[in-house]
């Protein structure tokens, strides 16, 4: 497992898409902190380009990079080595290459512009949106082995996740406009791990007031230990559950 861990770690890290997306983190995050007077503003300025742009990146560079190692997938699976350990390896290798990517480009400029809980948050919130988006981008790569629907699959889940989500919830509220929703609202918000990441990030950076009452609701929840421990644990859990159904799907998949 590790020389496969290492041998796709060294790859990605080469690769020019990663070194550009790197260097676009790096430079966004520079400026955006260089041109504000407060590293709070700077924090909000980057808070898109966390919650849009790395869920994008990573779904669709690790959908593109299963599909393209596909003959070396094929020759791993032809050795005495479990599926299982074969696949939870990939998802390491990238997982991993596209962390040390957010790390270097966003990570690093935001602590040390930003020691404090709000930038610890951010990056925290950047680091699990990276991991979710490639174990959701390896569960749209092995349920289809045409590249293009893969793809087009993993756009649509980003699409889903960062645009349609948020439309379908002011579509219910609307309808049920008459009804008190907010404990609805805690419920649903977990089903989007990028709105759960927002919510967090502007919680810590104390202007839940803007959401109304339902922010104050998400305060009386969200903003105490318990209440992060288990926003965290849902987080976690986006990581876990498609994983473990790619890694189900991949185990039985006719090469």
């Amino acid at each position: 497992m590790n020389k496969i861990i290492k041998y796709v770690v060294t790859d990605i890290l080469r690769n020019k898409i990663v070194l550009a997306y790197t260097a676009f983190l790096l430079a966004i995050s520079l400026s955006v902190f260089n041109l504000e007077d407060n590293a709070s503003k700077g924090l909000l300025s980057l808070l898109n380009i966390i919650l849009f742009i790395v869920p994008l990146v990573c779904i669709i560079f690790s959908t593109i990079y299963i599909y393209n190692s596909a003959e070396f997938i094929e020759l791993l699976v032809s050795q005495p080595l479990q599926r299982k350990k074969i696949w939870i390896s990939l998802f390491s290798g990238l997982a991993t290459s596209l962390l040390v990517a957010f790390l270097a480009g966003a990570g690093i400029p935001i602590l040390i512009y930003a020691p404090n809980a709000t930038g610890l948050t951010m990056v925290a919130m950047g680091c699990l949106l990276s991991i979710i988006f490639v174990s959701v981008a390896m569960l749209a790569a092995v349920t289809t082995r045409d590249k293009a629907k893969g793809i087009g699959v993993s756009v649509l889940l980003w699409l889903y996740f960062s645009l349609l989500f948020d439309g379908l919830v002011l579509f219910v509220l609307f309808q049920f406009q008459e009804y008190p929703m907010e404990k609805a609202m805690l419920v649903l918000s977990g089903f989007n791990p990028i709105d759960l990441g927002r919510i967090l990030i502007l919680l810590k950076m104390d202007v839940s007031a803007l959401m109304g009452y339902t922010g104050a609701v998400f305060k009386d929840v969200f903003g105490t230990t318990s209440g992060f421990a288990l926003a965290l644990l849902v987080m976690v859990l986006w990581v876990v559950f498609p994983a473990w159904l790619s890694v189900r799907k991949f185990s039985k998949k006719d090469l």
